[in-house]
């Protein structure tokens, strides 16, 4: 095997990446273009797709024991949703009445508003939101969770927005990021001390490509928790909160 081709095969082990392609005279080979082809697609359908809310929220509480709170955001449709981020950020009114009215007569102090949003990938949000919450929830099961929130046409944002109708003083949003062409399903945590409309993403912590071929269930749950209880601690998220716990470990 020459230099090259060794390098070639040591690369593609460490990435997903399409590094080393072959070629046909000036042009890519054929399986190389129809493997991209079949990625962008399948990324374009990962956008599209619809959010099954009744099936998430089933599973959801078969792990919490509780009843998921089914919302909509101002996004009436998907393709509001990609047109006007804005709309995604917050919630339609008869959501908002809802929320308000679940909570009405109750008059716990939550520690943790934990939303479920399709974003930009249903799939990823339909394939591993429940099972990192298996992970998740056992390592903060001393807090006081609110009921978990189901958001469809849902931004990032919008867990700002449920974080200050409930009263609690840290958002979680799982949600499904970007799509790109060689991860369409993969998922994004977003971690806000004191939510409330306006917060940017400066002042959030992220924890990103939780997949299968990514960052796996009990690392993303260890990181996302290290991130709560820090900013708990601290009272701060956002560019003034670093994630120390690998160098803790390596120390």
């Amino acid at each position: 095997m020459s230099d090259a081709m060794d390098i070639t095969v040591r690369l593609r082990a460490l990435t997903p990446a399409r590094v080393g392609l072959g070629r046909t005279g000036v042009s890519q080979q054929t399986r190389d273009l129809l493997a991209f082809q079949r990625a962008h697609a399948l990324a374009r359908d990962a956008v599209h797709a619809r959010l099954n809310a009744t099936a998430l929220a089933g599973s959801l509480d078969e792990i919490t024991g509780g009843t998921t709170i089914q919302l909509h955001s101002a996004a009436f449709d998907r393709r509001a949703y990609l047109e006007r981020p804005d709309l995604g950020r917050r919630l339609d009114e008869p959501s908002r009445a809802a929320l308000v009215e679940r909570c009405r007569d109750r008059h716990e102090s939550w520690d943790l508003a934990l939303t479920v949003a399709d974003g930009l990938s249903a799939l990823a949000v339909e394939r591993h939101a429940a099972p990192l919450l298996k992970h998740l929830l056992p390592r903060i099961e001393s807090w006081r969770v609110a009921p978990i929130c189901a958001v469809e046409q849902g931004r990032v944002a919008v867990g700002d927005e449920i974080g200050r109708l409930l009263g609690a003083q840290l958002a979680l949003v799982l949600i499904g990021e970007r799509p790109g062409l060689s991860a369409p399903d993969s998922l994004g945590a977003y971690i806000t001390w004191k939510p409330e409309p306006g917060r940017t993403d400066a002042e959030r912590n992220c924890v990103s490509n939780v997949r299968g071929e990514g960052l796996s269930y009990p690392a993303a749950a260890a990181q996302i928790a290290y991130y709560l209880t820090e900013a708990r601690r601290r009272q701060i998220t956002g560019v003034a909160l670093k994630d120390a716990s690998r160098r803790l470990e390596e120390g």
